[in-house]
């Protein structure tokens, strides 16, 4: 880290309305899914034990009892990832002390669906960005999306020294779920997943002082022959959920040494992890030999937002952050590929 490091100037979240507690899930996922799918009580469990109390989501709990196809659920993620987006990025510019025309790159991070125009240019004249601004979407990253969209917001911020850089993730998981598509990933990706969003301003050089935390250099690290871990298949009515049952054991043998490949010797204080589930996070404790409940905060982001996939990692740095943390921080997500991102956050 030097003077020249980007800085992290703001950070904020966002969530939709409509809160699913996850006894209303189950009792609502036993009555359209039980008659379809025989082991569905078999994986009911599932839904107690994954660490989660409440859910958000862009569409009411109504919407799940009815079929839908590309068109609505791209109508929903258009509409609700607009209105989060929107939310997340004006919280963080307020709190920075900018105005949206003051922005000069926008960094949107999404895996949940596509519109084209882009998330960034739905919410142009909603929240007031210049016509020169220039835009970077992102797509794919899944749940390791908000680590790596921070780290390419951060390298697009260190190429241009002055430039406010503003990254938004945001996803709408939920107008995913599908009524005609049964196997147990689907089941478990019912009992796990949110909708949420969460926005950083960073900017190097102006300003760049101890009062903000200094933005590293991120890593990655992808594991060949492992793409059928994590992802999407494109389908008929939508996207399908590819979640294998391995990752909290996947996590727990290689993300050690993955990591101390890509950063040896490096340092920290506290680890900021995507809290992918209940699973993953005493995984994650175990590989970084770290107390059982050290990853105290990501347990809580998880029981309140389920797991929102990009955004995530952010709900928790945000909370980590606002607890008058100091000392270095890195930021943990895996996602599709199977891929490790890392990212170091010095904080003064």
């Amino acid at each position: 880290m030097s003077n020249e490091s980007p800085r992290l100037l703001s950070i904020a979240t966002a969530v939709p309305p409509n809160v699913l507690h996850q006894d209303d899930i189950l009792t609502e996922s036993r009555a359209l899914l039980e008659a379809r799918f025989s082991q569905f009580e078999r994986l009911a469990p599932a839904f107690r034990n994954a660490g989660i109390d409440t859910r958000h989501s862009v569409v009411p709990l109504d919407w799940f009892r009815q079929p839908h196809g590309w068109v609505d659920r791209t109508q929903a993620y258009a509409d609700g990832a607009t209105r989060l987006f929107c939310e997340a990025a004006s919280r963080a510019l307020e709190q920075a002390g900018l105005r949206a025309d003051q922005v000069d790159i926008i960094v949107t991070v999404s895996s949940t669906g596509i519109v084209t125009p882009t998330l960034d240019a739905l919410a142009a004249t909603r929240l007031g960005f210049r016509t020169d601004v220039m835009r970077v979407p992102v797509f794919g990253l899944g749940c390791a999306g908000g680590v790596s969209g921070l780290s390419i917001a951060a390298d697009l911020s260190a190429a241009r020294p002055g430039a406010v850089v503003l990254m938004v993730a945001v996803e709408t998981c939920t107008v995913l779920f599908r009524l005609d598509r049964l196997a147990k990933a689907d089941i478990i990706a019912t009992a796990l997943f949110g909708d949420g969003a969460a926005a950083v301003v960073l900017r190097t050089g102006a300003r760049a002082d101890d009062a903000y935390p200094a933005i590293g250099q991120g890593r990655q690290h992808m594991w060949p022959d492992t793409l059928g871990i994590m992802g999407w298949t494109v389908e008929e009515t939508g996207l399908g959920v590819i979640f294998d049952r391995s990752i909290p054991s996947f996590a727990e043998a290689e993300l050690r040494r993955a990591l101390e490949a890509l950063m040896p010797d490096h340092h920290v204080d506290r680890h900021v992890c995507h809290p992918g589930g209940a699973k993953v996070i005493t995984a994650l404790e175990t590989t970084l030999s770290l107390a059982p409940g050290t990853l105290d905060v990501e347990r809580q982001v998880l029981a309140r937002n389920g797991n929102m996939s990009a955004p995530t990692v952010l709900f928790v740095l945000e909370q980590v952050l606002n607890g008058n943390i100091s000392g270095s921080l890195l930021a943990t997500a895996l996602g599709p590929g199977f891929t490790l991102s890392l990212l170091p956050i010095e904080v003064f």
